[in-house]
């Protein structure tokens, strides 16, 4: 409207008719160039293909419209005083004018929507990076487990038949709960399992091996990661001598910092056993990478290792996993259930 108010002012005549017309002339252009413009940024060819089909058939179309749109004024618009060249020469620069208006704001919208493209597409890319890494960590904890219960009943073979056999049956339990493929477990969860896992080793070491519980119960239907708190367990045995001059003690507990710490005196074997180192990188990684959240690990005259817990989760995928076992939320693992291992 503007423009036909502007062009048509230039003559003296502002008629209805003629204002009119120049609106409709005008949404016509702009409506065919950018409709030519955007189909054809949608073509599978070539940038620089592209670019110059759109400068030159945009060109072509405004000068076409131009010309004809200036012909239809000269035959059923009223007359102007002035010559019919004059009038195909002002149509024409007001078409140019448009012309270049719709190329530089086209360019304009494209770089624009290819620059959200490459954001979205650099975000798509940086997300399946942190599932593809999260999941080959994840999958390195099974065969890491595997490996470790196997070298324990390898130890037993031999020694204790019947020791052995109770051995077997509590692993394929414990195994149930390593193989699952949950993301994330309630706290109560994983000490269940936890203490499912010292059994094992208190089939092993006896009396030797002791763990300390001190849950405070509001922390219980928090989440953590599964197998994050037997890999502390497993790695203490791995590397503290277990006797009945040297007993290995741990302490699992919860803080005030919402976070469940494992610690135990250091009493390191002489030989250090062989490993690939992958256990507690795994877990400080598999954190880092889902919840950006850091394990936090000191030693002193202690090894102590604090795990975050997760109150809430944010992750719909993960959120999902807990409603497997949400009757079994409550379960006790302050009193009895959880006592000190004898």
């Amino acid at each position: 409207m503007f423009l036909g108010y502007i062009y048509n002012k230039s003559f003296g005549q502002i008629s209805g008719f003629r204002l009119i017309f120049s609106f409709f002339s005008d949404f016509v252009m702009f409506y065919l160039l950018y409709t030519f413009n955007f189909k054809t940024i949608l073509q599978n060819w070539k940038k620089p293909i592209k670019g110059w089909i759109i400068i030159g058939g945009s060109l072509i179309i405004a000068i076409v419209l131009s010309l004809s749109f200036s012909k239809f004024a000269i035959q059923f618009l009223p007359s102007i005083p002035f010559a019919d060249s004059f009038l195909f020469i002002t149509n024409l620069v007001k078409g140019l004018i448009i012309y270049v208006m719709v190329l530089l704001s086209t360019f304009l919208f494209y770089s624009v929507d290819q620059r959200q493209q490459t954001l979205l597409e650099n975000e798509r890319l940086i997300a399946d990076n942190i599932r593809i890494r999260y999941e080959v960590l994840k999958n390195q904890v099974d065969p890491h487990f595997l490996f470790n219960s196997l070298n324990t009943l390898d130890g037993l073979i031999g020694m204790d038949t019947y020791k052995a056999h109770e051995y077997v049956q509590n692993l394929s339990q414990v195994f149930r709960y390593a193989i699952s493929n949950k993301e994330i477990m309630y706290l109560n969860e994983e000490l269940n399992f936890t203490e499912s896992y010292a059994h094992l080793m208190k089939i092993r070491y006896g009396d030797n091996f002791q763990i300390k519980y001190k849950i405070d119960e509001k922390y219980i239907t928090w989440y953590i990661m599964p197998i994050s708190l037997q890999l502390l367990v497993e790695n203490a045995v791995k590397h503290n001598v277990i006797s009945t001059k040297h007993p290995l003690v741990l302490t699992i507990e919860t803080t005030s910092n919402d976070t469940i710490k494992v610690w135990n005196a250091i009493q390191l074997k002489k030989e250090a056993e062989q490993g690939e180192g992958i256990g507690l990188a795994n877990l400080r990684e598999r954190y880092q990478l889902l919840f950006q959240k850091e394990v936090s690990i000191t030693m002193t005259d202690v090894f102590c290792v604090e795990i975050p817990l997760i109150k809430e989760l944010k992750d719909t995928k993960i959120n999902n996993n807990r409603d497997e076992s949400i009757n079994n939320r409550r379960r006790a693992c302050c009193g009895s259930e959880f006592a000190t291992i004898n």
